[in-house]
């Protein structure tokens, strides 16, 4: 294999496998907990058992990879003829992946940059592929890391759950802002911003939360240029017709991908997910 910049990214991207084998990503399986048992999330649980799990009320945490498994991923892509490796992850505002990837790339046998996107899902998987295409394009490490922030930057995620609960019981979301939201029988739009989820507005029924949620859609897009993921726990139906009316719609669209969340994310959000990614190109 000739001399390149290699991509690193962990599950929690959900980019759809063909896509990551077309521009050579790797992605790090974060680990999820049902039970006593400690699951790979994307090989060793789907999301539909989660889903199901969680219906049931059946304990279920997350846990990130190991500084091992990030060292041992390093070097088998050294291995291959890698000269460096740009590794992005998820916010490290909800987990512990991004610490350890620092602590793996300080021994790695080539040059890692490891970057905090202070993203998730495919807002994290869009900056994946911006660095990959940067790399396949003869980029070097710096260039490739830059690829990826400036599309972070570009890069807002919008979210609607069925209730707050499971966001509080994972600690991602006040107490308060939960019992707040129950309290008055409310549906919450939430949004990425600071790495950290926040609430954006309560909408007193699904219907016209979704309904808002397309219209925020709708006005961040704009007439520019942008790719846009559709992501749901549980939902298909509710995510395709949310994405037809997206295609309708967003007048710059390039691309328009949708997909289940996998385990780590569903198992904070709870069946019943709703999530839009737009990402400018």
């Amino acid at each position: 294999m000739s001399r390149h910049v290699a991509i690193v990214t962990d599950s929690t991207a959900y980019l759809p496998p063909p896509m990551m084998e077309r521009h050579g990503i790797t992605a790090v399986p974060l680990t999820v907990v049902l039970g006593d048992q400690a699951l790979q999330e994307g090989t060793e649980i789907s999301a539909r058992s989660l889903a199901l799990a969680l219906q049931k009320r059946k304990p279920v945490t997350t846990s990130r990879p190991s500084p091992e498994t990030f060292a041992q991923t390093y070097r088998a892509i050294a291995e291959t003829g890698a000269t460096a490796i740009v590794s992005l992850h998820l916010s490290s505002e909800f987990s512990g992946t991004f610490d350890a990837a620092v602590l793996a790339a300080k021994d790695a046998p080539v040059p890692v940059r490891v970057v905090d996107t202070g993203m998730v899902a495919m807002a994290l998987g869009f900056c994946a592929l911006a660095a990959a295409e940067t790399a396949q394009a003869g980029g070097s490490l710096d260039e490739a890391a830059a690829a990826a922030e400036k599309r972070a930057g570009g890069t807002s995620a919008y979210f609607y759950v069925d209730t707050l609960d499971y966001l509080r019981r994972g600690g991602r979301i006040g107490a308060a802002q939960a019992l707040l939201g129950s309290a008055l029988a409310v549906k919450p739009l939430l949004q990425l911003e600071g790495g950290r989820i926040e609430p954006l507005e309560r909408v007193r029924t699904a219907s016209r939360a979704i309904a808002r949620l397309e219209e925020i859609v709708v006005e961040r897009a704009g007439t520019s240029a942008v790719d846009i993921a559709v992501h749901h726990l549980a939902a298909p139906e509710r995510a395709a017709a949310l994405a037809d009316r997206l295609r309708d719609r967003v007048l710059g669209l390039a691309d328009l991908h949708v997909s289940e969340v996998g385990a780590v994310i569903g198992a904070h959000t709870g069946p019943g997910l709703l999530g839009v990614v737009v990402s400018a190109r």
